[in-house]
């Protein structure tokens, strides 16, 4: 708050007479108490103490919205300097100093010119001064004043928002808070009851109400369910003047909605559900769905179903959509007309989120009867097994029968069935079975070590209706007898030193079976009758299914014998008993007196392979000597001055030169035989040529050569024998081209340079006949005839 030091204006009210004023003591933090204030607007006024200072002030009030048509008046300044004579002249400045507020300065009367309104501006601060007219210059120093604008009730409440939004729970208790309303009046709190707000309600009764001082709304009426009604439009209004007559009021809406709990239990609209299932139906496939009502909504509509009893208990279940709260009844167990055609089951529905407070309207939950009939259909045969697993030895004869599968139709008409081999699980056929009672059978020879377990499916079929099919899978085990003799682990090949000591171990010996054995293998081992007592070596079974080689005699000589074949005969336990006889290969070799080996027959194998000094001298100069012939023979050749062999442009070797020569027909006796320009001792002796590989053995077969033609064959003879003769022939096969067209023919010459030569004169005028396609040739050879007469 602004603090004044001035004096407060006296109102002139009669004649000029001395000044009176109130000095102000000391700074104060408000405007002066009501006992000093002077209301200017009528004729009262209160009389003020001589001061020391000359000017006299006030503090002036006024209404605010005047609705006058002359300027309001709102007070009077006064100097006792002014002596009346109009030496003296006022001044205004400050808060709306003329615009808003004028001053006569000659008079120091100070009129509003517009209408105020305190809700813009409460207070206004201006400053008043009296000059010299002549001088301008002040005789009083410039002081403030003050100018209050009194409230009217000029403005109505104004709530914080025009439309309120607020829920509750459905069925609340009486005086349950809803939401709190605020409406503001602009007007002056402090002046009167034009601020001041009451609340009521104009709409929503009997549901709601309101406080009229704090704007709280709350319930009015017990158990709202929202079931019945769930929107609520309620309209408030705040009125000032304390609510009295005469007051400005404001109003909003306030949109109030009931928010759900779980006060209603699921209920199922019928008692009893029908359906139909194929027996057919594949597992987990629905059946049908029933549906319980729950005037509820979300979380409070969930519902839960369950199957409580009836004979299906254990045959079908029932689980909940969760998007349409539906519950849907499905099949646990394969069904079987014709064991049940119809289940009665019990189904009840339970609300998941029970709320405490409602359980006394009742259970929530309810309880439906639903049958299911099941139809019957058509359906395949069934094995009595869902696989089978069979057994039989690797030695059992073809044709023998291994096992039997079973099948029946399992509808009522008991339809005959048939039963195959799945050919994609047997692409052999080793398995073949009896198509009228199910008897598996082998149709080849079975080898456990080659194949261990058969795996073929077998298919049963209606006779009637083969499209009715089911499938079994059929494990054949393929059981071991000892049919295969025992034999090395590897293959032996061992050494014996020169000068090896009697009964000296070389090798041992192991074997494998292909069979299997229940309790283990057992090998024997000995040497072969035939080599049992004349061998240089003997053989010790060790009785572990191994064997030892050792030397009978003291020394070796691998000049007179480098290798030694030993057979020995291996022999199992089992029953047939089997043998063989494997083959050991010994070799003499040359050893140190450690028992190393140096060398022996076997040396390539065993050690690297190298060159002596020697060898390798000889290799090079073999090399050195045929460089040196190739050089020689090289420089020979580019010595001889010689002639090109083909200097023709048509060498065969750049070109090839192609004369479509189609001969004189039939009629054209004098043509020669091809065949003659061959050579004629090649075709009378059916030789063969000798620097090229025949492509077939087969005889050619002779053709009948035509006539002789002598001059033909002089001339070939005559140039081959020029060829064979001439030194600078090349080495190699070349081919020669002559040209040489015979005697001529009957048909003459199809040349038309031939045909320039001639004494006659053709005559192209049948050209210009054959048409306008041949127009352009007939004016070429007609423009020649012409060329020709001129």
């Amino acid at each position: 708050m602004r603090t004044y030091h001035c004096f407060w204006l006296l109102f002139w009210a009669g004649q000029p007479h001395q000044s009176f004023l109130i000095p102000l003591s000391k700074r104060t933090s408000g405007f002066p108490g009501k006992e000093k204030v002077l209301i200017l607007s009528g004729n009262s006024r209160q009389d003020l103490h001589r001061s020391k200072r000359s000017w006299m002030w006030n503090q002036f009030f006024l209404l605010e919205e005047y609705t006058g048509t002359d300027y309001q008046y709102v007070g009077k300044l006064h100097s006792d300097q002014d002596k009346g004579d109009g030496s003296l002249k006022y001044i205004l400045s400050g808060d709306g100093a003329g615009d808003l507020f004028i001053i006569n300065e000659n008079t120091g009367d100070i009129q509003a010119t517009k209408r105020l309104d305190r809700e813009e501006k409460p207070v206004y601060i201006l400053r008043a001064q009296a000059v010299n007219r002549r001088t301008g210059r002040p005789v009083e120093p410039e002081s403030e004043f003050i100018i209050k604008i009194h409230d009217i009730n000029d403005n109505e409440p104004m709530f914080t928002k025009d439309v309120y939004n607020a829920s509750i729970p459905e069925m609340s208790d009486v005086g349950t808070f809803v939401v709190q309303v605020t409406a503001t009046d602009a007007d002056d709190p402090t002046y009167g009851n034009s601020a001041k707000v009451v609340y009521s309600i104009l709409q929503g009764q009997p549901y709601f109400s309101v406080e009229s001082e704090t704007g709280i709304i709350k319930t009015a009426l017990l158990n709202m369910d929202r079931e019945n009604r769930e929107q609520y439009q309620v309209v408030i209004q705040a009125k000032d003047m304390g609510g009295q007559m005469g007051g400005l009021s404001g109003t909003t809406t306030v949109n109030i909605t009931l928010t759900d709990v779980n006060d209603n239990p699921p209920r199922f609209p019928q008692s009893t559900y029908q359906f139909r299932a194929p027996e057919s139906t594949p597992l987990d496939s629905p059946v049908g769905r029933i549906k319980a009502n729950d005037a509820d909504v979300d979380e409070n509509a969930e519902i839960e179903y369950s199957i409580t009893e009836g004979d299906g208990y254990d045959m079908f279940g029932i689980t909940t959509d969760k998007d349409t709260q539906e519950g849907i009844i499905t099949v646990k167990k394969a069904l079987d007309f014709e064991n049940k055609s119809l289940y009665i089951l019990k189904v009840e529905a339970t609300n998941t989120h029970v709320d405490p407070r409602f359980l006394y309207l009742g259970p929530f939950k309810d309880s439906a009867t639903v049958r299911i009939q099941v139809e019957d259909v058509d359906e395949p045969p069934v094995f009595s097994r869902p696989a089978y697993i069979m057994e039989v030895k690797e030695d059992v004869p073809i044709n023998n029968v291994i096992g039997t599968v079973t099948a029946q139709d399992p509808d009522a008409a008991r339809n005959p069935v048939k039963y195959s081999v799945d050919r994609h699980t047997d692409m052999d056929r080793v398995f073949n079975i009896n198509s009228g009672n199910g008897s598996i059978f082998t149709s080849k020879p079975l080898d456990r070590e080659t194949l261990l377990w058969h795996n073929i499916t077998v298919i049963a079929a209606e006779i009637n209706n083969p499209k009715q099919s089911s499938r079994v899978p059929v494990f054949i085990k393929v059981l071991d007898v000892n049919d295969n003799a025992p034999e090395f682990a590897m293959f032996y090949e061992t050494f014996v030193c020169e000068n090896a000591k009697a009964e000296q171990l070389i090798q041992t010996l192991s074997a494998v079976d292909k069979d299997d054995s229940y309790n283990g293998h057992q090998f024997s081992f000995s040497l072969a009758p035939e080599v049992a007592s004349s061998s240089n070596f003997t053989l010790q079974d060790n009785r572990d299914n191994t064997a030892g080689i050792f030397t009978r005699k003291t020394r070796y000589n691998r000049h007179e014998l480098s290798t030694y074949f030993l057979p020995v005969v291996i022999s199992d336990n089992d029953y047939p008993i089997q043998s063989s006889t494997e083959t050991v290969t010994i070799r003499v070799c040359a050893c140190d007196h450690r028992g190393k080996m140096l060398s022996c027959n076997a040396e390539a194998l065993i050690h690297p392979t190298g060159l002596s000094t020697g060898a390798l001298i000889a290799i090079l100069l073999c090399i050195i000597i045929l460089l040196v012939t190739v050089v020689l023979f090289a420089a020979l050749r580019r010595q001889r001055k010689k002639e090109p062999l083909i200097i023709s442009k048509e060498d065969i070797r750049d070109n090839i030169v192609s004369y479509n020569d189609e001969g004189g027909g039939e009629e054209d006796t004098q043509a020669f035989d091809i065949g003659t320009l061959r050579n004629p001792e090649a075709i009378d002796d059916n030789k063969l040529r000798r620097d090229i590989v025949p492509e077939t053995l087969f005889i050619p077969r002779r053709t009948a050569t035509a006539r002789d033609n002598t001059d033909v064959r002089d001339f070939i003879n005559q140039r081959l024998k020029e060829n064979d003769t001439d030194p600078t022939a090349p080495p190699y096969d070349s081919l020669a081209t002559y040209a040489y067209e015979g005697n001529g023919s009957v048909a003459e010459s199809l040349s038309s340079l031939e045909s320039v030569t001639t004494d006659g004169d053709q005559d192209y005028d049948y050209l210009s006949d054959w048409g306008p396609r041949f127009k352009k040739l007939a004016d070429m050879y007609g423009s020649m005839d012409s060329d020709k007469d001129s």
